[in-house]
């Protein structure tokens, strides 16, 4: 599905910003005017476009909420969050560049502001975690017990950005919901530098042990959502974590490891590949230069692994698969599948194959209009899909 750029990341990431226009998140004629715009393939152009409208729309929200008007002065925060963390997407190249956390904070902040004018229940919390804390956000759909959903991203997410792609379902649907940031991601690595770790249970049982200590949480149904990269993430947590009662991989995906990744662009073993070498830089630099994807994949990649270069991001990525670990998971786990997924191609049906305990796999496809990465563009059909088989599994009521 491409959507005004020719170039297909920046076509995904549009669709991306747009795709929340359903839960408050955009406007579709906000969104298409920044991206015409938008230089092809330029990521500086990328931002100051974004930049623009982020902070147009976020001087309406200061100007309604000062003339009283708090619905416009909401919706109003809501957008300029979504565009604020837009614009900062392409940033990560060079990671001491100010304007990441300065306009990642004004992300958050717009839309904290925007959490005061809501009308149902939620918290801003923070998870105990080694010798610090993970920030996160809990949601309540009411004040009586209920079943529960962990919600957490991936390679590049943010826990307001969560907001608008699971949140606001879900409380619809009947269910709390606590979304966090762990390592490598949001704020963990942007404010405390602690980057991705391959052993994501480390992070998700300090989330399951805060819940199991509140009252409004039915502790036998709490239940687990990674997306994207969160598609490795949360099965692994999965695997040693056994009070989760359901694990959701939306998109599935088995192997994380950044080694195979470049051995199967160069056409080499991955042991022949000599990552330091003057001919692995200039074939690198050659695809970076040609395609954006690849780039901010590495650049990004590098940014939240705390990698100085593309050997150490190799070996930092080398424990993220799921070989020998899938057969653990205990509980049941749905797989879920985009058709024309660009970045994950064949690790869904990977990952189904190596699950020993009850499973489903769920294929989102173009008669959908769910083909893309993470069904962008279709989340209202893919969280209505989700939350069925999640009913089901959990054995709650339908809303």
């Amino acid at each position: 599905m491409k959507l005004i750029f020719k170039d297909q990341t920046f076509s995904f990431e549009l669709l991306r910003t747009m795709g929340y226009a359903a839960f408050g998140g955009a406007d579709i004629g906000e969104c298409l005017s920044t991206a015409y715009r938008i230089e092809e393939g330029n990521f500086e152009s990328w931002y100051e476009e974004w930049l623009k409208t982020a902070t147009r729309v976020h001087r309406e929200a200061e100007e309604s909420s000062k003339n009283g008007n708090k619905s416009s002065a909401r919706d109003f925060y809501l957008r300029a969050s979504n565009y604020y963390r837009t614009a900062e997407f392409f940033l990560h190249g060079n990671p001491e560049d100010k304007r990441i956390l300065k306009t990642w904070r004004l992300s958050q902040s717009t839309f904290r502001r925007a959490l005061t004018l809501l009308d149902h229940h939620w918290e801003i919390v923070t998870i105990p975690y080694e010798d610090t804390n993970l920030p996160g956000y809990l949601y309540l759909a009411g004040n009586q017990p209920a079943p529960t959903l962990i919600v957490h991203g991936g390679y590049d997410s943010t826990a307001e950005e969560l907001y608008f792609q699971v949140v606001t379902s879900a409380l619809e649907k009947g269910y709390h919901c606590l979304v966090f940031e762990g390592p490598g991601q949001g704020a963990v690595i942007r404010e405390q530098q602690i980057p991705f770790r391959h052993d994501w249970e480390a992070a998700v049982t300090p989330v399951v042990d805060y819940l199991a200590k509140r009252p409004e949480v039915i502790s036998d149904k709490i239940a687990l959502m990674g997306i994207s990269l969160g598609g490795y993430l949360a099965p692994r947590a999965a695997a040693y974590e056994h009070r989760l009662a359901a694990c959701i991989a939306n998109d599935g995906l088995f192997s994380f490891q950044v080694g195979k990744i470049a051995a199967a662009l160069s056409g080499k073993e991955s042991g022949e590949l000599h990552f330091l070498s003057p001919e692995m830089d200039n074939f690198i630099a050659s695809i970076m230069a040609q395609d954006t994807g690849i780039r901010w994949g590495i650049e990004n990649g590098q940014f939240t692994f705390s990698a100085t270069n593309l050997e150490e991001l190799v070996q930092k990525t080398e424990p993220f698969t799921l070989e020998g670990v899938a057969e653990k998971i205990k509980c049941p786990v749905l797989v879920c599948e985009a058709e024309h997924d660009h970045a994950f191609a064949g690790q869904p049906e990977q990952l189904y194959k190596s699950l020993r305990s009850s499973k489903t796999y769920m294929k989102f496809t173009a008669e959908d209009s769910a083909e893309e990465h993470c069904h962008f563009g279709a989340l209202k059909l893919a969280n209505h899909r989700i939350f069925t088989w999640l009913n089901q599994v959990l054995n709650t009521e339908v809303r």
